[in-house]
């Protein structure tokens, strides 16, 4: 087996597919979660997403977008739904007349500090449970892996880092 031949995955590269494999998993049970803590304040997780962004300062869609690693159209769609429900709105924006920036409402800021309130509460049980130290190691290795993909994302020949 060698590590050059495209057609045969290494051991390394097995353990890297089974880690992403846990993630993906992880990831929709972690959505699930988040609108479960998110539910009782009448929202979901995407939209505690959006105002966690901009809950210390106004941000434009796009940046919200970039800051969630998610598209533009969808950050729209979730702001338009908290603006039209009271808890964000729009503000023109000095540095750009076509892209206005997204805050929260005094509202939105109650509805997100509840969500808050109950997720602090959820993590500090799972905190406990799963240890301190193996977390951020566990955290540690995940940054490590967004760092590796997200250069491999940029640009194709930087694949070969991976």
């Amino acid at each position: 087996m060698s590590a050059d031949d495209p057609s045969v995955r290494t051991p390394a590269g097995d353990a890297f597919t089974a880690l992403v494999v846990q993630i993906l998993r992880l990831n929709g049970h972690l959505i699930a979660a988040g609108d479960a803590l998110a539910r009782p304040a009448g929202q979901t997780s995407a939209r505690w997403q959006v105002m966690g962004v901009v809950e210390h300062g106004p941000a434009t869609v796009a940046q919200v977008a970039r800051a969630l690693g998610i598209t533009r159209q969808s950050v729209q769609r979730v702001a338009d739904l908290l603006a039209g429900d009271g808890l964000a709105a729009y503000a023109p924006n000095p540095a750009d007349r076509r892209a206005d920036l997204l805050h929260l409402t005094e509202a939105g800021h109650a509805a997100l500090r509840a969500i808050q309130a109950a997720q602090r509460a959820w993590a500090n049980a799972l905190g406990a449970h799963l240890g301190e130290d193996a977390l951020r190691q566990a955290s540690e290795v995940l940054a490590r892996v967004g760092e590796a993909v997200g250069i491999g994302q940029r640009r194709e020949s930087d694949i070969s880092v991976l």
